[in-house]
């Protein structure tokens, strides 16, 4: 399971899914550019010292990141028709998430195998990118089993 970020342009959201990611021990991957620099004192604050803890990947396009990607890209878009609650989830899938200001281009909508919603009542836009990614990447973890220590379904299954 991976999380990438499409052209982040606010530090603490990065930070913040940097360390949701070094503590769920999923790798993360950055698609520039970034609307900040990596070394942003906002971006280290948020991320605390998960820095180090983080399976960091840059990558300098989209095109070179859909290109090396492994298994599935889905994106997480208020564009989407699908909410990610009913979705099957593989331990290979990659979830994008697009830049707070703007979101993804149409031609990373095109790029995708599957784009997911999460539903959300009529007349609000959009939830912020890092509480978004913890709801999908909560549910995604949880399919998959890939919650650290398993805690995921297999307090679900039957005895």
């Amino acid at each position: 399971m991976r999380l990438a970020l499409y052209q982040p342009d606010i530090p603490q959201n990065a930070g913040s899914l940097m360390r949701l990611c070094a503590c769920l021990g999923v790798a993360m991957d950055i698609i520039e550019p970034c609307g900040f620099l990596l070394t942003d004192r906002n971006f280290r604050r948020a991320g605390m010292d998960y820095w180090a803890g983080t399976d960091l990947c840059r990558h300098p396009s989209w095109e070179e990141f859909r290109d090396h990607a492994p298994g599935r890209l889905l994106l997480l878009t208020t564009k989407a028709a699908q909410p990610y609650a009913g979705f099957a989830f593989h331990a290979s899938d990659t979830l994008i998430l697009g830049r707070e200001s703007a979101g993804v281009p149409e031609t990373v909508h095109q790029g995708v195998d599957a784009r997911l919603l999460i539903p959300m009542r009529p007349g609000m836009r959009s939830i912020n990118v890092a509480q978004a990614a913890a709801m999908v990447l909560g549910e995604a973890l949880r399919q998959t089993d890939l919650f650290p220590g398993g805690t995921g379904q297999e307090n679900n299954r039957p005895s």
